[in-house]
């Protein structure tokens, strides 16, 4: 894609905002406009004064504004379909790519007339998913193309030891699973396997988390360290062997276990959903949900260094994919064939 574009970004949660697609939107806007390309930015995130970064960034655009920078754009890209900022167009004749982050469904997994609709409409674009497990969902043509992490922060450290068994980072929901890894971590204790096990992050989840762990005779075992950023997060997992995501939900990808394994992690994810792509050669999966599985995973983990030093052997190779300019420069390959193909429509349509 080398004729400067420009690129209408339509991403309803953004910086300042805290979260995966805040993340992947902030990361993709900075290599776009590094490319050389005009980039706006339309979200629903409220500003915090802060400076918005590298391009213009319109915040709750009213009705007006969403056809005036339609009608700017050469390009439409929703990181995450958006129905709000779907509708000018059928209007203005655009061509529109979206990358798909998450299940087109209520998170009960009910599917409603709007997401029919977004359904119906993802046919009218040209479609990216983040995993595997998104792109089986829709009924068009999809290229998968992973996300990015930050390789710039999370990276293994020189200087610091790998003294520690297991890590868990994330919110404390029942969604994550945690539990699940708490029982795990009794029948491993069970066997006579007392690996250490630290926590990071918090919610509503904590305190009955923590009974969870007394009632076990685990209190000594696990530590729930509150949240962690920066350089002490990146600390921290550098001294684990392994991270642990047990999520019982079908989560769509994982970052986190891209940052656990870019800081020397083995990762044990949950199967069923994008945790897989995410693990790639680097981790084992194991059933959501399922404890004994879970346990008899860690056990051949943390009693084999030799099968821990094979997969950390293949991170390397498997990190590059998800290096924020190379997942970039895929998003604009396909932006610029979709672009091509709206040129030779529109060229054409006029010549007949």
């Amino acid at each position: 894609m080398s004729a400067t574009k420009r690129i209408l970004l339509v991403s309803y949660a953004y910086a300042p905002g805290v979260g995966g697609i805040e993340t992947v939107s902030r990361l993709l806007v900075a290599e776009f406009v590094r490319a050389g390309h005009q980039v706006t930015v339309l979200t629903w995130t409220a500003s915090d004064g802060s400076n918005d970064g590298p391009c213009p960034v319109v915040r709750h655009p009213g009705l007006l504004a969403l056809l005036r920078w339609t009608a700017w754009a050469e390009v439409v890209f929703h990181n995450n379909i958006s129905l709000t900022a779907a509708w000018p167009l059928m209007l203005l004749r655009r061509p529109w790519v979206v990358a798909h982050h998450t299940w087109i469904a209520r998170p009960t997994g009910q599917v409603t007339w709007r997401d029919r609709l977004k359904l119906m409409l993802t046919r009218k674009a040209v479609n990216i998913s983040i995993s595997n497990a998104i792109a089986a969902q829709l009924d068009c043509p999809s290229t998968v193309v992973p996300n990015p992490y930050e390789h710039t922060r999370f990276t293994v450290l020189p200087g610091i030891q790998r003294d520690r068994d297991l890590v868990f980072l994330g919110r404390l929901v029942s969604d994550k699973g945690v539990d699940v890894l708490i029982a795990a971590l009794a029948l491993l204790q069970s066997e006579g396997l007392t690996p250490s096990c630290m926590v990071i992050g918090n919610g509503p989840e904590e305190e009955p988390l923590r009974l969870q762990a007394l009632a076990a005779g685990l209190d000594q075992q696990i530590t729930f360290a509150g949240v962690l950023r920066g350089q002490t997060l990146v600390e921290q997992l550098n001294r684990h062997r392994v991270l642990v995501v047990p999520s019982r939900w079908r989560e769509p990808f994982g970052v986190v276990a891209l940052e656990g394994i870019a800081c020397g992690c083995v990762a044990v994810v949950s199967a069923d959903g994008g945790l897989v792509d995410a693990a790639g050669p680097c981790g084992r999966a194991v059933a959501n949900g399922n404890a004994p599985e879970l346990a008899r995973c860690l056990r051949a983990l943390l009693t084999d260094p030799a099968l821990l030093a094979h997969l950390r052997a293949g991170a390397e190779a498997h990190l590059a994919r998800h290096v924020s300019s190379t997942v970039a420069q895929r998003y604009l390959e396909i932006i610029a064939q979709a672009t091509d193909a709206r040129r030779i429509t529109m060229t054409a349509r006029t010549q007949t």
